[in-house]
């Protein structure tokens, strides 16, 4: 998991930190499963989703303290899905004065981080580790 860059599995899904962040401590809620479309997801990865990336707003405010969050998904490449066959959430970290909202959620800014110690610190402030 460290070279991969995972901060959390769980039974259904996982979370992982975005390898090109748009702020420090961008993550991916992302289920093991290959879905297109969230209305695909069975019930039980549903709930999973939803409690990881509660888990992980928990989680990264614990550790970096971010005045507020962009949360999303983008379905199909028409919408501005990268990775169109594999559904994904993210949950985006905001400071102000960090950015303004299109170039986070139109993906025109990279944020040089240290994934690997912002990995860390989610996982020593994960709820329940």
């Amino acid at each position: 998991d460290d070279e991969g860059l995972i901060v959390h599995r769980g039974e259904h899904c996982y979370v992982v930190m975005n390898l090109f962040p748009y702020n420090p401590g961008h993550i991916l809620i992302c289920p093991y499963r290959h879905v297109s479309r969230y209305v695909d997801l069975t019930d039980e990865e549903t709930l999973e989703f939803s409690a990881l990336t509660r888990a992980g707003i928990q989680a990264l405010t614990a550790s970096s303290e971010p005045a507020g969050f962009n949360i999303g998904m983008n379905q199909g490449a028409v919408a501005g899905a990268g990775v169109a066959a594999h559904l994904h959430q993210h949950i985006v970290p905001r400071w102000f004065g960090d950015s303004n909202f299109l170039p986070i959620v139109g993906q025109t800014k990279a944020v040089p981080v240290l994934l690997e110690d912002t990995r860390r610190r989610l996982i020593e402030h994960w709820p329940g580790a």
